[in-house]
Formats: C-alpha cells, sequence, structure tokens
C-alpha cells in the first residue's frame, strides 16, 4: 500500500532540481502582444498537470536501424495524388458548377502538402499553386493535428481548410511506398463530367479541320545535321558548245536542308569572269522539266468545287486525292557517289572526288570503303627551270636572287622555324664554342688562342680572342658574327655558295675563316653535350659509329692495340690514363678524329668534376651582394619565413630560388644553384643557414683575390676551355665491347 498523505511520508520531487524558470507564453508579434506558444512545458521544462504535448510531425518515419533524420532520409521524396474538387458556379446560365482538376503533393521529409492545378487554355480562371507548400490542419474537432502519410489513400476525400478533395490517383513511387507501409490502396476513381467543360471541348473540336494540311516536320534533321556540308569536286565538259572548255566545279551538299550549292572554280588569267555561284542553293531536281510551269500549277493541294459566292462567305473543299499534285524526285545524299552523273538543269556534271568529311561520313552512314578519284584531267605539264644569272657582287647572293624573283624585290627570308626552335631559352644557349689555335708557322700567331661561337639559330660565327699578358697581341673581337663560306668556291656564279655548318666544327677541325686557318683543339662542356644528345646530326660524337670504326681495323693492329695496353696496365687493373690511350688510338691511324677520340674517352671513363670549396663560393657571394650594396637579407627572412607555414625552418629549391629572384639577388644563375646546392638536405633547403652564409653585414667573409673568382665561377667565361675532365680510361670494357661481340656494338656502356 502507499504510504499515507501525510507531512514527512511523500518525497520532495524538487530535490536535485536546478531549473525552476517559467516557459514564456506571450510575446510582441508587429508591436501586438499576443500569445506565441501555448504549446510550451510549464515549470523548468518539465509538464504541468493535465497538459499535453501534441507531436508537431508525423508518427512516420520511425527509425530504424540508423538514426538519420527524415529531412536526409526521405530528401526529394515525394507523394503525388490526382484529385479534383467541385466549384459551385452562380448566376451562370450555361452551368451550376465546374470539376477542377489538381495534383496534391505529400513532402516525406517534414510533412508538407502542396495543391496544383493543372493550367487549361481560356480558362478563365487563375491556376496553378492553388495552395502553397506547408503542413495544413486537419478539420474541426481535430484541428490540433495535421495531415501525415496514413490520411492518404485512393478514392477517398480529403478536407483541406473547408474545400473537399476527392482523390482519385496516384503515381507509381506513390502507390509502392504507401504498399510498403501497409496501406491497403483502394481502387481509382473517375472524375465526374463536367457539363460546361465538355461542351467547350466539342465547339474546340468542331473548329478543327476534317482534312489537315500534311506537315512536313524538318526541325530535327535541321537541328541534328546544321552547319555539316558534304563537298565534291567535279567536271562538267563544256567543249562541245562554242568557244567550250572543260570546267571544274566544287558542289556542296548541305545536310540541314537536302539543298545543293555549286561554285565554278576560276584559275588565274583563265579568261573568264568570277561569278558569284553556277547554282545557287535549292533543291536540285533529278529530271529538269522541258517546259517551264505555269503559277500556280505545282501545287501540293487543289481546290476541287467551290460553294458560294468568291471570296467572302464561300467555301473551298480541297483535293484529298491528290490528283493535280506533280511527282517531282530531287537529288539526296545517297544519290551523289564518285564517278556518278548529277545532271543540273540540262548540264550533265561528273563527280571525281570528295574531301576527308564527306568521305567519313559515306564510310559511317553507308559503308563504302571505295573513294578512288576519277582522273579528269591531264598531268600538269612540268615547268621549265628558270636560268638564275650569276652573282654581280651586290650585296649578298640571297639578296641579289631575291631581286631575280619578281618585279618587285623582297628581302630574303630567314629560317623562321630554326630561329624559335634554336633561339636561345633560359640555361639553354644553342651556341656551340670551340678553343682554337691558328695553324701557322709564325711564332707570335702559334700562341694565340681564340674562342669560336657557332651560332645554331641562324649558322653564324663569331671569332674571339682573349686577351693575354705579355703576348704583344692586344685581345677583342677577331671576327664578327656573320655566315662564313667554304673556302674553294667561285664567287661569281648562279648557285648558292656553301657555308660552314654546325658538322664542319669539331675537335681537330682545320677551319678557314676568311684566309686564315684555325685548328680547333677543344671545345666546352656545353658542346660536348649538345653533340653527345643530337649523335645523329653529329656523326663524329656518335659512339655507335666510333665503335663500328674500331670493330673494322685488321687484326694485325688490334692485336697491337691490346699488347700496348696491357703493357701500360702491369697490375691488371683495366684502367690506363687518358694520355697513352690518345696517343695510342692518334699513332695507330684508325681513322679517328681527334674529337671521336675524346668521345671514345669521355664514354669509357668517369670524369672527375673539380669540388669548389663552400667558403670560397660564399666569399664570391658576398663580394658580388657588397658591390651591389644588397642589404635586403631582413626582408628576405621575412619572406622565408612566411613562405613557411609549418614553420620547419626549410623549404623547397623551387620556393627559395623564386624568392630570391623576386628579391633580385645579384648573383650570377651558376653561383646560386651551386649555392642552393650545397645548402641541399634531401629536396628541401634551410634557408637560416642560407641566408647567414650569404649577409656580409653581420657574418662578413674574408676578402678574396680576383684569381678565385675565376675559379668558382662555374660557367666557361671564355678565357680558358675546361673540356672533358678525363684522366682514366676503362680500356677492359672498351676491349670487351669493340672486339669480342659484334652485337655490342651499337651499345655502348653507360
Amino acid at each position: 500500500m502507499p504510504l499515507p498523505f501525510l507531512p514527512g511520508n511523500s518525497r520532495n520531487k524538487n530535490l536535485g532540481k536546478e531549473r525552476f524558470h517559467k516557459s514564456q507564453h506571450f510575446d510582441y508579434t508587429n508591436g501586438v502582444p499576443m500569445l506565441v506558444g501555448s504549446e510550451k512545458p510549464g515549470i523548468g521544462g518539465e509538464l504541468l498537470v493535465g497538459q499535453k504535448i501534441l507531436p508537431k510531425y508525423s508518427i512516420y518515419p520511425q527509425v530504424e536501424g540508423n538514426a538519420l533524420p527524415s529531412w536526409v532520409a526521405f530528401d526529394k521524396q515525394v507523394l503525388c495524388f490526382e484529385a479534383y474538387f467541385q466549384e459551385a458556379v452562380l448566376q451562370k446560365r450555361e452551368e451550376t458548377y465546374r470539376i477542377r482538376k489538381c495534383k496534391i503533393y505529400f513532402y516525406l521529409e517534414d510533412d508538407t502538402i502542396q495543391v496544383v492545378e493543372s493550367e487549361c487554355k481560356n480558362s478563365g480562371i487563375p491556376q496553378g499553386t492553388f495552395i502553397r507548400r506547408h503542413r495544413i490542419p486537419m478539420p474541426p474537432p481535430h484541428d490540433n493535428l495535421f495531415y501525415n502519410v496514413h490520411h492518404f489513400n485512393i478514392n477517398q476525400q480529403m478536407v483541406l481548410y473547408s474545400r473537399t478533395f476527392t482523390i482519385t490517383d496516384c503515381d507509381p513511387f506513390t502507390r509502392n511506398f504507401l504498399a510498403k507501409l501497409g496501406v491497403r490502396l483502394n481502387a481509382p476513381a473517375s472524375v465526374p463530367p463536367d457539363s460546361y467543360t465538355n461542351l467547350r471541348e466539342q465547339m474546340r473540336e468542331s473548329m478543327k479541320p476534317l482534312r489537315p494540311y500534311q506537315r512536313q516536320d524538318t526541325l530535327r534533321q535541321f537541328l541534328e545535321n546544321d552547319r555539316n556540308v558534304l563537298c565534291f569536286y567535279c567536271f562538267w565538259d563544256d567543249t562541245e558548245s562554242m568557244f567550250g572548255d572543260p570546267r571544274e566545279l566544287t558542289l556542296h551538299y548541305f545536310l540541314g536542308d537536302d539543298t545543293i550549292e555549286i561554285r565554278e572554280v576560276i584559275h588565274p588569267n583563265s579568261g573568264r569572269d568570277a561569278t558569284a555561284k553556277f547554282l545557287h542553293r535549292s533543291k536540285l531536281p533529278k529530271h529538269a522539266p522541258t517546259t517551264m510551269r505555269r503559277p500556280g500549277e505545282i501545287t501540293d493541294r487543289t481546290v476541287l468545287n467551290v460553294f458560294g459566292p468568291m471570296g467572302q462567305g464561300g467555301r473551298y473543299i480541297l483535293d484529298n486525292r491528290k490528283i493535280g499534285a506533280v511527282p517531282e524526285e530531287f537529288y539526296e545524299d545517297c544519290d551523289l557517289t564518285l564517278g556518278g552523273v548529277v545532271h543540273v538543269w540540262g548540264r550533265k556534271v561528273v563527280i571525281c572526288d570528295c574531301d576527308n568529311f564527306t568521305k567519313e561520313y559515306y564510310r559511317t552512314k553507308y559503308g563504302i570503303e571505295d573513294f578512288n578519284p576519277v582522273q579528269y584531267k591531264a598531268a600538269a605539264v612540268s615547268k621549265p627551270p628558270r636560268p638564275v644569272p650569276p652573282y654581280n657582287g651586290f650585296g649578298s647572293e640571297e639578296d641579289s636572287l631575291c631581286s631575280c624573283q619578281g618585279l618587285l624585290p623582297r628581302p630574303p627570308q630567314k629560317d623562321f622555324h630554326k630561329l624559335m626552335e634554336k633561339d636561345r631559352h633560359g640555361l639553354e644557349s644553342n651556341v656551340l664554342r670551340f678553343l682554337a689555335k691558328m695553324a701557322t708557322t709564325d711564332p707570335v700567331d702559334r700562341d694565340r688562342v681564340f674562342i669560336i661561337s657557332f651560332y645554331l639559330c641562324d649558322d653564324t660565327i663569331a671569332v674571339f680572342e682573349p686577351a693575354q699578358k705579355n703576348s704583344g697581341v692586344l685581345g677583342g673581337k677577331f671576327l664578327e658574327r656573320s655566315r662564313v663560306k667554304k673556302p674553294g668556291q667561285e664567287l661569281f656564279k648562279s648557285e648558292m655558295s656553301e657555308y660552314l655548318s654546325a658538322q664542319d666544327l669539331y675537335v681537330g677541325a682545320t677551319l678557314n675563316l676568311n684566309n686564315h686557318l684555325f685548328q680547333a683543339v677543344d671545345a666546352d662542356e656545353y658542346a660536348f653535350n649538345y653533340m653527345e644528345q643530337h649523335a645523329e646530326e653529329f656523326p663524329r660524337a656518335n659512339i655507335g659509329t666510333i665503335l663500328s670504326k674500331l670493330h673494322s681495323i685488321s687484326e694485325d693492329k688490334q692485336a697491337e692495340i691490346r699488347q700496348f695496353l696491357s703493357l701500360s696496365d702491369p697490375n691488371n687493373t683495366g684502367i690506363i690514363p687518358y694520355e697513352p690511350f690518345r696517343g695510342l688510338l692518334v699513332g695507330m691511324e684508325c681513322g679517328l678524329s681527334e674529337h671521336e677520340v675524346m668521345m671514345l674517352g669521355r664514354c669509357f671513363s668517369v670524369r672527375e668534376q673539380p669540388e669548389v670549396d663552400v667558403g670560397s663560393m660564399l666569399a664570391v657571394a658576398q663580394d658580388y651582394l657588397k658591390k651591389k650594396h644588397f642589404e635586403k637579407f631582413p626582408d628576405m627572412a621575412r619572406a622565408f619565413i612566411q613562405e613557411d607555414r609549418q614553420r620547419t625552418g626549410r623549404l623547397s629549391n623551387k620556393d627559395t630560388r623564386t624568392i630570391c629572384k623576386a628579391f633580385q639577388l645579384p648573383l650570377p644563375n651558376d653561383l646560386l644553384r651551386a649555392l642552393l646546392e650545397k645548402y641541399t638536405d634531401g629536396e628541401e633547403i634551410g634557408y637560416h643557414a642560407f641566408l647567414a652564409g650569404i649577409n656580409w653585414r653581420e657574418n662578413p667573409a674574408p676578402p678574396v683575390l680576383p684569381d678565385e673568382i675565376l675559379k668558382v665561377n662555374l660557367g666557361w667565361s671564355g678565357d680558358e676551355a675546361k673540356g672533358p675532365a678525363v684522366k682514366n680510361v676503362n680500356f677492359s670494357i672498351l676491349l670487351e665491347d669493340t672486339f669480342s661481340s659484334p652485337s655490342n656494338v651499337t651499345d655502348p656502356p653507360q
């Protein structure tokens, strides 16, 4: 039994309770005090005695399996019902009521309802959205509840704002959805007839003609084939007429509307006036009429009888059998074939060829693969060669030749494609530089050193002589950049002279530059690398060709080479110095030039690059920055820190180089690249150490001498040639690849 309701025998419900506020039910709306929240809980968020709060949403959906909200689970899922309601029509004799059809949409995500009435022409009633989307309450006495999914079924009535709607049917999605909920759907209902609507429908049907004109819908053909034109090259033999000659024509067939246009090809100096078109764009009949048609003779429909007076009030009956229609056939795309004849208003035009689009069209649509053109004109007679007068000595040979090619002389055209391809781009200079000496017995000229630069963009050559101390010869520009002719050519001749090309320059070559003999003794690293990368253009740099020459020497010379190499290597290491190796190949007269011997040394040896001290590089860099008065080190540090998002103190090589370029760091590209490589660890650079090394204000380096600056200069400045740094040659691999297996001649070791 429960305890008696006496003091001390009942527990205090407020024990442990912290919220005692009272829900606010009144507020101001547009300045008017009114009740705004009658369904809020009482004290502290708890219901009062006898208070019940009805659910705001439908009992469906009930969460099963996952806890997705309804606005996620039923997003864009709508139930659609077809319905109608009857509206009374007052003060009208023709009708007393009207049946108005509509559709009811129920949105599952929030239990909202929307009613839309279908539009009907000339109804005189504003139609469209009849009830906007919102939650609709049920009729009294249940007006405190809202319609949910369980209130819908076919062949039943619903009251929406005092208007009775009868649901007649629903769509397949709604039918399947309600069936899965377990709702037993009723049979579809029919819409009751509307006498006035039926009367208007009968009047509308009576105004339609019993025998309407046939409609030819060509919109689809136009949309699919607009701007698609078949092009045929045709021939019309007009030699039978007076002053006639063969005529070349171009036939265009427009797939958008099956029309044909013909243009005549008029050659220059043909004696004919240029006409706009040979045939204007139109449909071309297959059989041209012999006589002109009278106006109105060709019609699709014919008037048979006339009732009543002519003009207003009369009635006309059209010919249903189309007795007066004249059948006429027009050319279509299937009628145009290579070798076929097209009758163009009495003229026989032969189709000889077509373009690639037309071939692909017929290959795709009709499966035609034979497109052999029809030869309709004789082969063109080759023009006799035009004699060119010999060079007269004024200007260049190209300029004199252009003055003979036309009445208006034009300047000679340069090879623009070669200029754009081989012009300087970034670090790619496309300039081959060779170290050369004069081939003379004069003791003064014999010791002079020259730098020969060959520019690949226009095949020009420039010669520069570096100044040497106590030589008695002033250095400077020896030959202006220009094209150099090969020696031994006649000056006044009709043929163009031959000029020195890139293939004529190699180590060991003797060059005749304006009656001065030069011998190339070395080249820079860029020239060697460029020739190796383009071995198909430079045969003396093709290692496969060089090995083939060695492989083709006699057996006696091969044995002599093996004996010399074995004697030069008493320890059997397989490696000998480069100079004895070079002297062997030159003395054996194997047919190899100096350049080819150097290529063998580069191929079968590991080149040793001189290691430059980091301290010397930093001293030279600080000397450059001090001379340029560069002091933006704090700004560069802030830029590095801003770019370093993770504050790791490291940045990539690309970002570091970009910041240096942004601050216009006055350092040579080679020196800056070498410094960044020294400070690179993995793929990133520690920019704090880099800035500290080049900061000549806070960390000054000892002064440097001009000789040290030349040593640190990584590029070839022109005062000396570095050449291939080859000291030792691995002759064991050379002997194995050259004299053992002939199949490996073209595969040199890497």
